[in-house]
């Protein structure tokens, strides 16, 4: 029986040859034709080389079978001869074209040949058709070339996307992002743009239209932003809810819906029907992170009315995109209800400073800088930047509004120029250029833009308050001029509305290549993703990668990986990327996050401040508390105490206001004593991308160097912890508590906002 099924196989494996011999030497004549020449060119190479390098190889074992058939067939073969046949058929020019026309580049050539090799030599049972092939080559029965067909199938092993890039490409076709939206496509819809610089009516007038409508969807860009609105529709008498990231409250006490939802932009439902939706600030289309949620919004909202809110320079993009969608935009323009005036001198020094008047810092150490000098001068200030919570912000904000608080000069980063509503009568800008950094690690100085020069200047002066009159000028005289040449500018125009890959289509990504990381799924999404460019473009996915990265070696499903991906997170901060791994590794295991683990790790019970990175640490620990709360809206069985976690986010909010009162007092504090608690969010995030840009990876993914060098450079030791570390070293060991044995994910060393249990 064994002799005659070993003798179907030769006979099968003759036929097969044949056949496969002839198209291999057909394939070698076409190849080698003059014409083959000139089908590519050089651009689509370096594309395509470009695009292969996000390929990563897939290991293949040999699975070696009871019986050789191959060995027992035609014998065994001469491994050193076998390696001479190997690389010989490798360097053939013909060889490599034909592998150019099955999608192989030189990159991917290269990889595929050292793998072919080294199968071929390391396997104790190759395949026994390729044994064959192999065996009749050395005893000169057959040409190098028969190899190619067992040579591509094992690239196709290693490379998959080689056998499913038809498919890949058509999943990452986004020319046509309208057609997503069938239930928005079905309806005659009407889109008003309500055009027109800060202050001059614009949302006032679509808000009207919302809380008259008998349904209604609020899509703003800031949690700020959406929780006024949801306040001021249930003031007026329209039953309004509010729905963001982290928190849902209804307006009814029976918790049934209300028929108008306030939400963020991001939140916004695109399968319920409503009269009336407002899209506040829809300049943010081109936001490079979050632009696509306003497109979504956008093309999606099933809604008889659309509003959007924004400025001038967005009418020729949305009037583009109403033309795919075969829908109509009208076009409202407003003019600024106040005057807003330019002076001729610049502040040039704090000395100047009056009633009313808001200092525009571009960075925390400007911030901390001013403030503190204004305050030497006996004025008192008020104090608003993004890291700040909500309630915090809105504190700050109200105890400048008061006409009768001491308080009547405020310092700000450009967090004020939407959510917040202030009565300004000056905004002096202490400058125009604004950091940021490169790939690197490294800081680039950046002029503000027209459209961020337009939004800031536009907060002084507003209709209806003390200061119905808004000036504007700069801190340096030299910088002027600039300032004045940018307020006479028109906003830059929209050109290119965001997008961004779904769940269901990275979801179908994995189902092609299931041995990508998911990271590494989203940068070939990304680069074989086919998008019209006239309209719209891909937003940034590096924050994504960032946390796909972090969470890598965590066994988590894809569907729940992606989520955790998408989480709010500021990834400049230490402590926030500590607690988001620790709710990764929580939630692989199946274990709650309950609000005893929670408090635990986050240092509970919460004290007031001394220092500035004091404060620092507890903005980080408020947006854990978020992060938190935006989790159990997603994974409710595993973040089950939102509840207590958001009666703990209200008890810290009230102590970072504190903190931000006396904010003076803890720049003093910050210079004579030293804080156990997180790095600035500045220095970690440069940290974190000069080593991800200069280290390069050793054997065994280790890193050269001290473990003390490594901590530092990774911002997780600074030198002041360093020298706590050398204090407790030289007082020798100690009795350790429970309390003590932390998750070594955390990077912090003991601090005194640390619950520790007592004997």
């Amino acid at each position: 029986m064994l002799k005659n099924s070993t003798r179907l196989s030769f006979l099968c494996l003759t036929a097969q040859r044949m056949s496969l011999r002839a198209e291999i030497q057909r394939q070698v004549l076409k190849v080698s034709s003059p014409a083959w020449s000139v089908s590519r060119g050089k651009k689509d190479e370096a594309n395509n080389n470009n695009l292969s390098t996000l390929f990563k190889p897939v290991a293949v074992k040999s699975n070696p079978d009871d019986i050789n058939i191959g060995a027992e067939l035609t014998g065994s073969l001469d491994k050193a001869e076998l390696m001479k046949v190997i690389n010989k058929f490798s360097q053939k020019r013909e060889i490599k074209a034909l592998c150019l026309e099955n999608g192989l580049d030189v990159y991917l050539q290269q990889q595929a040949f050292a793998s072919f090799r080294r199968y071929c030599i390391k396997a104790e049972n190759l395949p026994a058709d390729l044994h064959i092939i192999i065996s009749d080559i050395l005893q000169g029965a057959g040409h190098v070339d028969d190899i190619f067909p067992y040579f591509l199938r094992h690239a196709k092993q290693i490379f998959p996307h080689l056998v499913c890039m038809d498919d890949l490409k058509k999943i990452s076709d986004l020319r046509t992002p309208a057609n997503w939206y069938p239930n928005a496509r079905a309806i005659n819809r009407k889109i008003i743009f309500h055009s027109g610089p800060t202050n001059s009516g614009k949302t006032y007038h679509a808000m009207e239209r919302f809380l008259t409508a008998k349904s209604g969807v609020y899509c703003g860009p800031l949690k700020l932003l959406a929780t006024e609105v949801f306040h001021k529709s249930n003031e007026r008498g329209t039953s309004c809810d509010l729905v963001t990231g982290e928190e849902r409250k209804f307006a009814r006490g029976d918790g049934s819906p209300s028929a108008h939802v306030s939400c963020t932009v991001e939140m916004t439902s695109v399968t319920h029907p409503y009269e009336v939706a407002v899209i506040d600030e829809i300049q943010q289309l081109r936001d490079p992170q979050r632009g696509w949620a306003w497109t979504r919004a956008l093309l999606g909202l099933i809604a008889d009315e659309i509003h959007v809110c924004g400025e001038a320079g967005s009418a020729e993009l949305l009037q583009t995109i109403c033309s795919t969608t075969g829908e109509s935009l009208e076009i409202r323009h407003y003019k600024r209800l106040t005057e807003l005036t330019v002076e001729d001198r610049a502040l040039g020094t704090l000395e100047n400073v009056l009633p009313g008047d808001c200092i525009v810092c571009f960075s925390k150490n400007d911030i901390y800088a001013v403030s503190r000098e204004i305050e030497a001068r006996g004025r008192e200030v008020a104090v608003i930047y993004g890291g700040l919570p909500p309630g915090t912000k809105l504190a700050q904000a109200a105890k400048f509004n008061d006409v009768n608080n001491s308080c009547k000069v405020m310092v700000a980063t450009d967090a004020i120029g939407m959510g917040l509503n202030l009565s300004i009568r000056r905004i002096i800008f202490y400058s125009l250029i604004k950091p940021t950094m490169n790939e690197k690690g490294e800081k680039e100085m950046d002029t503000i833009s027209v459209s961020a020069a337009l939004q800031i200047a536009g907060r002084a002066g507003r209709y209806g308050t003390q200061w119905e009159e808004g000036f504007v000028t700069s801190y340096k005289p030299e910088d002027l001029s600039t300032l004045k040449s940018l307020l006479r500018s028109t906003p830059e125009p929209l050109t290119q509305a965001g997008l961004h890959p779904t769940a269901d289509q990275i979801e179908l990504y994995a189902y092609h290549l299931p041995n990508s990381t998911l990271s590494n799924l989203m940068d070939i999404f990304v680069s074989l993703s086919t998008v019209d460019d006239s309209l719209y473009f891909m937003c940034n996915t590096e924050d994504f990668k960032f946390l796909a990265e972090m969470i890598q070696h965590v066994p988590l499903p894809l569907r729940g990986r992606y989520v955790f991906c998408c989480a709010p997170i500021n990834k400049k901060m230490p402590f926030v990327c500590s607690m988001f791994l620790k709710f990764a590794r929580q939630y692989s295991r199946n274990e709650p996050m309950t609000f005893d683990w929670l408090m635990t790790h986050c240092g509970w019970p919460f004290a007031l401040p001394r220092t500035i990175l004091d404060l620092v640490h507890l903005e980080a620990v408020f947006d854990v508390l978020d992060l938190y709360l935006w989790f159990s809206y997603r994974f409710m069985d595993l973040f089950p105490d939102a509840r207590a976690v958001r009666d703990a986010q209200k008890e810290l909010d009230d102590i970072i206001q504190q903190g931000v009162f006396q904010i003076t007092k803890l720049l003093k504090n910050t210079e004579t004593a030293t804080s156990n608690n997180t790095p600035d969010e500045d220095s970690f995030e440069i940290n974190q991308k000069r080593n991800h840009y200069f280290r390069e990876p050793r054997s065994g993914g280790a890193i050269r160097g001290r473990l003390t060098e490594r901590l530092l450079a990774q911002g997780l030791l600074t030198p002041a912890m360093l020298q706590e570390l050398k204090k407790e070293w030289n007082q020798g060991p100690r009795k350790t508590s429970d309390s003590d044995n932390d998750d070594d994910d955390d990077p912090r060393p003991k601090s005194r906002f640390r619950k520790r249990k007592t004997k």
